[in-house]
């Protein structure tokens, strides 16, 4: 029996849904460790769920309340969080095609705007399926993430690190694999091997989150003109 337009649309909802479902899960437990860091830490309940809530941002919530637990000001903390916030600039550089025109589009857009979900996006593609990917992905990370830190908060102490379920293993293992097919071309596979030595070699030197910031620098590489084949 020949393939049909609607079963293959219909093979790729159902990956669409597959990994959107897995990460949802994934981020859901970071959000849960989220949560149980911040209630040990005393932080009020009301601002933990609002951070979560109107930051919607994992790295910069950790690192907001790393900062206050290390007793360091309120001011500090929302800096180091707009410091590594930055990257999503780029990346609104990268996806806006798929999000819409429209202002009010554009701005629940933006605040969907993570890097897992960006990731899915791109690998989906700038047609009709990456729409519908992008927001999808994104309606369901949020509600997982803001779920989990209720649960977190709610748990305390008694939710385990991330690593314990190997979470930070399987985010850039995911975001690898989303990666991989980008790889095929030239430019994409000197652009990224620039900006993960430069990243990797900032890592010891820098605060969690900015290193991303400086494997920016690794699209100077495709700036480069392109050599002549030689025969």
């Amino acid at each position: 029996m020949p393939v049909t337009l609607a079963d293959m649309r219909s093979a790729e909802r159902t990956v669409d849904l597959r990994d959107v479902a897995a990460l949802a899960a994934a981020v859901g437990i970071v959000g849960m460790s989220y949560g149980a860091l911040a209630a040990s830490a005393g932080i009020p309940w009301p601002l933990v769920v609002g951070m979560s809530l109107l930051v919607f941002a994992g790295g910069s919530q950790f690192l907001a309340v790393a900062v206050v637990v290390a007793g360091g000001a309120p001011v500090a903390a929302v800096a180091a969080g707009l410091l590594i916030n930055l990257r999503h600039l780029p990346f609104g550089l990268a996806i806006g095609e798929v999000v819409g025109r429209s202002w009010p589009a554009r701005l629940v857009g933006a605040h969907l705007l993570i890097d897992e979900n960006v990731a899915l996006t791109r690998s989906r593609g700038t047609g009709p399926r990456g729409t519908r990917v992008y927001w999808l992905c994104g309606a369901s990370l949020f509600v997982a993430w803001n779920l989990g830190s209720v649960v977190g908060l709610l748990a305390g102490g008694r939710i385990p690190d991330p690593a314990v379920f190997g979470v930070d293993a399987a985010f850039p293992a995911a975001l690898l694999a989303l990666l991989l097919p980008s790889l095929r071309q030239a430019d994409a596979r000197r652009v990224g091997i620039a900006a993960a030595v430069l990243a990797l070699a900032a890592t010891p030197f820098l605060p969690a989150g900015v290193p991303v910031l400086v494997g920016l620098a690794g699209l100077l590489v495709a700036l480069r003109p392109a050599q002549e084949v030689r025969s």
